[in-house]
């Protein structure tokens, strides 16, 4: 469903009581009851997962799957799959100057690009009480998945004309694919740059924010909104992630995200960042309540703070621990 997500910030900002807005979508399999592989190879199923965890939970958005080796296989890397877990990249695609050369863009509908695509598109028609957004690798982190996210460190400063090489096909790629979300209905799209959390001021500066910012520019506008996702530490980088000028940003629980929301311009959303591993999906319903009540306490005297996930929420975590999540949340705006 069309609406002004610029406006929509904007009012839910104002908002006195706000709805939690985590990253999930991975443990509607439990729901719908299929395996993860199926998921992430179906878009009729992972529209049915985004519907199944909007029907269980009062979320502020619905996020489709953060799976972040969707657009590396489209490139030709190999992923090894999983069925209760996330698909992950399986080996190194380029190792030199001519291979980065050689490498072929992909077209949308590549891999399971189509699928996901097919997926959001499908979804939009099911889900129309809130916005629904599309997930997408960020343009330095799936570079990253095609050379070696260890070999990209030492290329940044010993080949980084390779880098950019591979940095500009990543990045005309990212931005068909998010064309290809807007034209199927979603309100915009999460984009999980988690790997540019590693690299220095100057490096993130140089091979991340620019492309980042050219993917934003191509397909932004009131009805299509690109909101910024970095699970990594980077509080040493707030200077130059405020630099992407993002409408709404994502960060995880690598940082104090009070430091953080002071650094970010108040009429942005933040939204964050409880720990998906290791208290959500592996803690009880009273460590949740206690976690997510505290993050609460301090955190939302800033209007643009929202309740979230640091990072997209593992596909086995219990339901019960969701439903404490959620309920830890309304009840302390309740309570206001």
């Amino acid at each position: 469903m069309k609406r002004n997500m610029k406006q929509w910030i904007a009012e839910y900002m104002a908002s006195p009581k706000k709805k939690a807005m985590p990253i999930l979508s991975f443990p509607g399999v439990q729901i719908i009851g299929h395996t993860v592989e199926e998921l992430v190879r179906s878009g009729e199923l992972q529209a049915q997962c985004m519907k199944a965890i909007a029907d269980r939970f009062d979320a502020g958005v619905a996020f489709s799957l953060m799976d972040l080796s969707v657009e590396a296989e489209a490139f030709g890397s190999p992923v090894h799959y999983s069925a209760d877990d996330i698909p992950t990249v399986n080996g190194t695609l380029i190792h030199d100057e001519d291979e980065a050369e050689a490498l072929e863009v992909p077209k949308v509908g590549d891999g399971r690009t189509g699928e996901c695509v097919a997926g959001i598109k499908k979804a939009c028609e099911l889900i129309t009480d809130r916005p629904v957004l599309a997930g997408i690798i960020g343009p330095y982190s799936l570079a990253g998945r095609l050379l070696d996210m260890t070999e990209i460190m030492i290329l940044c400063y010993e080949e980084p004309e390779m880098v950019e090489t591979v940095l500009e096909k990543a990045t005309e790629f990212l931005i068909e694919y998010a064309k290809a979300f807007k034209a199927a209905g979603a309100n915009g799209i999460a984009m999980a740059e988690p790997a540019a959390g590693l690299l220095s001021p100057n490096l993130i500066d140089e091979f991340s924010t620019p492309y980042v910012k050219r993917i934003k520019e191509a397909v932004e506008d009131d009805e299509f909104i690109v909101m910024y996702h970095n699970c990594g530490n980077v509080e040493p980088l707030i200077n130059n992630i405020n630099k992407v000028d993002a409408v709404a940003y994502s960060f995880g629980n690598a940082i104090d995200i009070e430091t953080t929301l002071k650094a970010i311009p108040s009429d942005r959303l933040v939204i964050g960042n409880i720990d998906p591993a290791g208290i959500i999906r592996n803690s009880t319903p009273d460590i949740i309540r206690k976690e997510v009540t505290e993050l609460l306490e301090r955190c939302s005297k800033y209007p643009n703070f929202v309740m979230s996930s640091g990072c997209d929420i593992p596909p086995m975590t219990p339901l019960e621990n969701l439903q404490a999540f959620f309920d830890a949340t309304e009840e302390f705006y309740a309570n206001k």
